[in-house]
């Protein structure tokens, strides 16, 4: 049997890596210019982080997580998410007492999923997570950190920002029982998740894609009627600061992430553009995480993008892909050695040069039309005459210029006058 790749895993060709690379390069960017710091998280972790802090009755615990037991009988996942990787993290490493701590990673998350566009059982997520600040302007910092990302891509226009805020623990609470109570007299009626989410995890319903459950959900209250002074102050100077700022968002009160940690503020960047999976960033505050890990009481706040539905989003904009400078055009393999001295010599003196060497056989009409199909702008001919005389054929294939031949003693200094300083790397 031929063999496959697993199931709702998907092989990255280098048109799709290409622009994964650069949504992951203009995130640095960004990030790096809001002071945020990238660091780099455990693929695996021990199964009761995940159970502990997302939250046992949620989705992703009890469907959805790659667990099993290793050779030392420990129970460990494959991360699903990544700020309970990070809150661990920042915790262990003492990165969290009086101090405040602004970082960003990226890498493959994983979910037992049905798959489907934009949405597969390894995806890829860039997430921005602060810790030490309970005021509203890291919230307002975050969602705008986001938006310029998105501003640069110019997919700004395709999206939507949505905000809700879940209060405090008591406000909450009353939530809760209320909702609890209202849609007891329509159990019968709403979806099956619903059913049992009514028990195990209410907040859970306001999510449902049911249409029946939705238009239920309409009449029922209002998470937003039952919030404390503070969180209200604090949501309402969030939107003020946006507001200010220019970006444009509406209130969703449907909106409460899939995760049991989140406090106060959440948000989601939404579109219409990629079908059911609407949604390409989202995140919220977590005042309680680091307690709910045994450590000391911490605001916190993040958010994860989705990688792989900003490629979807990104697919017919044309992002450069990185171009082969100096083809290497050699027919005769058994001086194929000075080639790659010439070539090494080169990149020592100059690099950022790209650089390929024909390998294999081939005469040299085929090799200078690998030359040509590379997009180089240089090949560079190393044939027995050439060889014989020290010197080095240079053809121009961009540009209407005649072949030249120069020493080989002066190609460095002969390429970095042709390309430029910007080869060199300070």
């Amino acid at each position: 049997m031929k063999m496959q790749a697993v199931r709702g895993m998907q092989d990255l060709l280098p048109a799709k890596k290409r622009i994964f690379r650069y949504i992951e390069d203009l995130a640095r960017e960004v990030f790096v210019g809001y002071g945020y710091r990238e660091v780099g998280l455990p693929l695996i972790e021990y199964t009761n982080l995940f159970e502990r802090l997302v939250g046992e009755t949620t989705d992703i615990v009890e469907k959805e997580m790659y667990t099993f037991e290793d050779k030392n009988g420990e129970s460990i996942t494959l991360r699903p998410e990544g700020t309970a990787v990070c809150a661990r993290f920042a915790d262990q490493n003492g990165l969290l007492f009086n101090q405040v701590q602004r970082f960003w990673y990226h890498g493959p998350m994983f979910r037992y999923e049905r798959p489907q566009k934009g949405r597969y059982r390894q995806f890829e997520q860039i997430g921005a997570e602060c810790f030490g600040i309970e005021t509203p302007d890291i919230d307002a910092e975050l969602i705008l950190m986001s938006a310029r990302l998105f501003k640069l891509m110019g997919i700004e226009e395709k999206l939507s920002l949505e905000l809700n805020s879940l209060g405090n623990e008591k406000s909450r609470a009353r939530f809760k029982s209320d909702l609890v109570r209202f849609l007891g007299r329509y159990k019968k009626e709403i979806d099956k998740d619903s059913q049992r989410r009514l028990t195990a995890n209410p907040l859970r319903i306001l999510d449902s894609k049911d249409p029946g459950t939705k238009k239920i959900l309409s009449e029922a209250p209002r998470l937003m009627d039952y919030l404390d002074v503070d969180s209200r102050s604090h949501f309402e100077m969030l939107r003020e600061i946006l507001d200010d700022c220019g970006v444009s968002c509406s209130v969703n009160p449907q909106i409460v992430r899939g995760l049991d940690y989140y406090n106060r503020t959440v948000f989601e960047w939404t579109t219409e553009s990629l079908g059911a999976q609407g949604t390409v960033c989202g995140g919220g505050r977590y005042d309680s995480l680091i307690e709910q890990l045994g450590g000391k009481a911490t605001a916190g706040i993040g958010f994860a993008i989705g990688i792989d539905r900003l490629a979807l989003m990104l697919e017919e904009k044309e992002i450069e892909e990185k171009k082969v400078d100096i083809y290497f055009v050699s027919p005769d393999i058994e001086i194929r050695n000075t080639v790659f001295i010439m070539a090494e010599k080169l990149k020592d003196g100059i690099p950022r040069l790209s650089i390929t060497v024909h390998c294999g056989d081939g005469k040299l009409k085929s090799q200078m039309k690998k030359a040509d199909v590379s997009g180089a702008r240089l090949a560079l001919i190393l044939g027995e005459e050439e060889f014989r005389e020290g010197v080095v054929g240079v053809k121009f294939l961009r540009e209407m210029a005649d072949q030249v031949s120069i020493p080989q003693g002066e190609l460095v200094r002969y390429c970095l006058d042709y390309f430029g300083k910007e080869k060199v790397l300070d």
